[in-house]
């Protein structure tokens, strides 16, 4: 699995365990739901750490909490 793929099923992971909505999960990112929408439908293949960094804070928990998960433990190397 590739960063990106890892990535967006880790922010749809958090997103249903807290039964956020995309619309509510824009809303406390403060990220348009279109940006968010092209981010978890891969439309968006290299979201920028800003985007990143304000979904995790509308998900409520840190960068570290975010990458410590197994999902990105043996991600594919990037071309």
């Amino acid at each position: 699995m590739k960063i990106q793929e890892a990535t967006v099923k880790r922010i749809q992971q958090l997103r249903k365990g807290q039964k956020l909505t995309i619309r509510t999960l824009s809303e406390k990112s403060e990220i348009s739901e279109s940006t968010l929408k092209s981010i978890l439908q891969g439309t968006s293949e290299n979201p920028g750490i800003a985007s990143l960094k304000k979904i995790m804070k509308g998900l409520g928990i840190t960068v570290r909490d975010f990458f410590d998960a197994d999902i990105f433990d043996d991600l594919e190397p990037e071309d």
